[in-house]
């Protein structure tokens, strides 16, 4: 497999994207606009975080084009943008199990 070498202007702007998904509270929005279209205040109450905060972060994920928006009435609502974020996600959460299961086999033997 032939690995293409990345410009320093593509590394900053995948920097840019890694480091919103480094919020937690982000990953937490993420993940509850993952089974579909959400308002804001269903976001609030999935997450349990403030509209304030709630509102911050979905315009730094709406500006990075993790997320779209369309407006009804009053109401906002968010989904993702592509769910295919989800694909690293996944990659990633595979690993931590697996770390997670390793250390435990190296706890038990060592008891």
């Amino acid at each position: 497999m032939m690995v293409k070498a990345m410009s320093p202007e593509l590394l900053t702007l995948v920097a840019e994207r890694f480091k919103a998904l480094a919020d937690p509270a982000r990953l937490r929005l993420l993940n509850a606009m993952r089974p579909g279209e959400q308002s804001v205040g269903e976001l609030v109450e999935a997450t349990e975080l403030s509209q304030a905060n709630v509102s911050k972060h979905l315009a730094q994920l709406h500006t990075l084009g993790f997320v779209k928006r369309r407006k009804e009435g009053l109401f906002v609502y968010y989904a993702l943008a592509d769910k295919e974020i989800f694909r690293l996600c996944d990659v990633m959460c595979g690993r931590i199990e697996a770390e997670l299961k390793d250390r435990e086999r190296v706890l038990r033997r060592a008891v």
